[in-house]
């Protein structure tokens, strides 16, 4: 069975004890693959975090990976999940598509020096 995420597509195997992702896990790495947070995701999804990341770590293991990149990419190349052929062709249509992936650069602020020298001239003071 296919389901899309997004622009994410997956194949899912509703049987139980079966090899391949359930329909949650599926969900779940696809909205990883978009670059999705567990925070994130859960909140998409109606679940909790811990929800979430017990459900990413079984997908880890079926998928034989420790980490969210190698999951992606391991689900990928067996086929179980793949991004949506339209959202590639968009992407390589638009020359203004590179400039879109940077983020903008993070304002910081200025800092103040907590100390200041004031000069202040008192009356009956020994210095001029």
């Amino acid at each position: 069975m296919q389901i899309t995420q997004g622009n994410w597509k997956a194949e899912i195997n509703p049987e139980r004890g079966s090899l391949g992702l359930t329909r949650t896990q599926a969900v779940d790495l696809m909205l990883l693959a978009a670059g999705n947070t567990y925070k994130e995701i859960a909140k998409a999804t109606g679940r909790s975090p811990e929800t979430v990341h017990g459900s990413l770590k079984k997908a880890y293991h079926k998928l034989h990976v420790y980490k969210a990149a190698g999951a992606v990419a391991e689900a990928m190349r067996r086929g179980w999940i793949a991004p949506l052929l339209v959202a590639l062709m968009v992407s390589g249509l638009n020359p203004e598509t590179e400039a879109m992936r940077h983020r903008p650069p993070v304002r910081t602020r200025q800092q103040v020096s907590a100390s200041r020298t004031v000069a202040r001239r008192d009356t009956g003071s020994v210095y001029a």
